[in-house]
């Protein structure tokens, strides 16, 4: 499909996709003309809650359209799928369909921030909105211009909060840091010695709060680089060093190395990925519901994001990507398939219509 810029002036300039970063939402294209006014980047890690943004954006169409409020948060992780490696910033800038994609500025005009979602139980805004940090969004765009794709360390654990519960029984002073319950096999973490029921409490010397702060700093890491690890283990703090491990990487179609269906080319226009059990019982899913969209091509871009939960394709329940191979083969060029499609909390029907050969 060919991509196209409208700036504006009303210009509409013909752009080439270098590469797409499913887990950041993010993806960098190129386009042939010169004397672009640009924005300045600013620095989302001086931002503190109470402080006033704005978003610019599209919302239903409207173009140029301005919003304001303030940051409600830092570091916020989010629950869909693939997008543990992003430490949001919430805000309570309006932001609504036609908004993502679009800037969200300091007070001094710079960039902080690309808004990206809302969490929302009508599927309009309900006062809680999300932005990626710029320096998040840059260092994927950095990667796709020299690699095509981007790479990011990996530890091979699975991790939770500390409850007060789970420190008194350990022996933790405080309720703070990120409890290993699972270490996996070959892992940079197995070899390194790490063991369940270890507390990882500081990443390279960055301290961990909660288990939702651990995953943004292991895959800012490069793979094969070498960090330190301070963890609670025995009544006892230590130090353990670990060769960073690379985590399946997003290419610069997208897709992943790891077990993606690289099927962009079905009918419908985007590509899927079995829902592991952890995440299945993390969105409340039985085993045979949902697949999480990974990929989009075309007009599908226009309805779908990386990161939604497909549960259904026309009356067909979708629980895996054979199943949903299988649905999509069914679609008909030019006639419109439904959806349905889970975002955050909020369920609903969406339409696309497969491109006529």
């Amino acid at each position: 499909d060919d991509i196209h810029v409208q700036l504006s002036d009303r210009r509409e300039l013909s752009a080439k996709l270098i590469g797409s970063d499913a887990p950041t939402d993010v993806a960098l294209l190129k386009v042939d003309a010169s004397d672009l006014p640009a924005l300045q980047l600013g620095t989302s890690g001086v931002l503190k809650p109470g402080q006033w943004v704005v978003a610019i954006g599209s919302p239903f169409g409207f173009d140029h359209s301005v919003t304001a409020g303030i940051v409600s948060a830092v570091g916020r992780s989010s629950q869909i799928a693939g997008q543990q490696y992003v430490p949001f910033i919430q805000t309570d800038v309006a932001v609504n369909r036609g908004n993502s994609g679009g800037p969200l500025l300091d007070i001094d005009g710079k960039v902080v921030g690309i808004n990206s979602q809302i969490l929302s139980n009508t599927g309009g805004f309900m006062g809680v909105s999300f932005a990626i940090p710029i320096e998040t969004a840059m260092r994927s765009v950095d990667q796709l211009k020299k690699q095509g794709y981007v790479s990011r360390g990996m530890l091979g654990v699975r991790i939770q909060d500390v409850s007060r519960e789970v420190a008194q029984s350990l022996g933790l002073p405080s309720s703070s840091g990120a409890l290993v319950f699972q270490v996996e096999p070959g892992s940079a973490a197995e070899k390194a010695g790490i063991q369940v029921q270890d507390v990882i409490l500081a990443f390279n010397g960055q301290d961990v709060a909660d288990s939702s702060q651990l995953p943004p700093l292991v895959g800012a890491s490069d793979p094969g680089s070498k960090v330190a690890l301070r963890i609670y283990r025995d009544g006892k703090e230590r130090t353990v060093n670990v060769t960073v491990g690379a985590a399946p990487r997003s290419d610069a179609d997208g897709s992943s190395t790891a077990q993606a269906n690289d099927d962009a080319a079905n009918p419908l226009g985007f590509a899927v990925d079995d829902l592991s059990a952890d995440q299945r019982k993390a969105l409340d899913l039985h085993a045979d519901e949902g697949v999480v969209v990974t990929r989009i091509t075309g007009k599908a871009a226009r309805q779908l994001r990386s990161g939604d939960i497909i549960l259904m394709v026309g009356k067909a329940r979708v629980g895996s990507v054979a199943a949903f191979k299988k649905a999509a083969a069914a679609a008909k060029p030019g006639e419109p398939v439904m959806l349905l499609v889970r975002r955050g909390d909020t369920t609903q029907f969406l339409t696309v219509t497969p491109a006529k050969r």
